[in-house]
């Protein structure tokens, strides 16, 4: 036998948000003190790292400016155009593996993507190569089977051995260019996603190699060593480039952090002395209205 069983009707419950309790507020007030706190100390801490950053890139700048000669100078990213590479391309994306530095990854990987479209527009060959955590994801999915490797979790201070192992696990397939994509540090307010691309330099009677011999015996050989110890020392660069363009982005995001939290502070302070002054004036009003009805 079949039982029903009755239903009962649920009423319509309006939900409204009503406004914060003195407590609420008072809550929110202390824990945006703390991250104003927190934010202010990665200021501080990003300023201390970017001295040394940048002191770091400018003996860098004189350790690799032979390399210029060969390379030319880098590009704005977002300026290039994929007709200028050749058929068979490596692309370098240097990203961060730590976040809350502003745009510095968002804006690169932007610009990347955008550059990768165009080079499968044009019909080119081209194999990502990613450094940092950040880009990672983004890029791997813009590249697709075109994926060829990542490297994250590098230990600081960069060094040019990390470098020359970099160059070492990119170079696993022969390519027409390498093209390096990295922040290049302006000043402490400022940087400019740029590109620097190196040929393998195959031809002994390159301009450049005018003034120097090279051995008859092994003459692919050696070029082929000059040309990877060319690539590792502007891996070495671009890397301190981003890493000093990373600390400049970070301090600057914090200190906008920090004004935020004060503005923010200021705001929640305002609605709790306006809750307070509100509690008291009723309790007066209820105390006096009281002390009326006595009467």
């Amino acid at each position: 036998m079949m039982r029903l069983q009755q239903v009962k009707a649920i009423p319509n419950v309006i939900l409204s948000r009503g406004m914060a309790t003195e407590k609420q507020l008072k809550m929110r007030i202390t824990g945006t003190k703390n991250i104003a706190k927190i934010t202010k100390s990665m200021k501080m801490v990003s300023a201390a790292k970017l001295r040394g950053d940048q002191q770091r890139l400018t003996a860098a700048d004189s350790f690799s400016a032979w390399a210029s000669s060969i390379t030319g100078k880098q590009q704005v990213l977002d300026n290039i155009e994929a007709t200028e590479f050749p058929q068979k391309n490596l692309i370098v994306a240097f990203t961060t593996d730590k976040g809350l530095c502003g745009g510095v990854n968002s804006i690169l990987t932007r610009q990347t993507v955008k550059l990768l479209n165009k080079l499968i527009a044009s019909g080119k060959e081209f194999k990502v190569f990613v450094l940092g955590e950040k880009g990672r994801g983004t890029l791997r999915r813009a590249a697709g089977n075109n994926y060829l490797a990542s490297a994250s979790d590098r230990l600081l201070p960069y060094t040019f051995d990390l470098a020359s192992s970099i160059t070492s696990d990119a170079l696993v397939e022969e390519f027409d260019s390498i093209h390096l994509i990295y922040n290049e540090f302006v000043s402490a307010i400022a940087y400019t996603p740029s590109v620097k691309s190196i040929n393998p330099l195959v031809d002994p009677n390159a301009a450049f190699l005018h003034p120097f011999d090279v051995e008859p015996s092994n003459e692919s050989e050696t070029l082929n060593n000059f040309f990877e110890y060319t690539l590792a020392t502007q891996v070495f660069h671009s890397m301190l480039e981003n890493a000093t363009a990373e600390q400049s982005s970070r301090m600057n995001a914090m200190e906008n952090a920090s004004k935020n939290a004060g503005e923010m502070i200021e705001k929640l302070t305002l609605q709790y002395n306006r809750a307070r002054q509100a509690r008291i004036t009723t309790e007066l009003t209820e105390i006096i209205s009281g002390a009326a009805a006595l009467d």
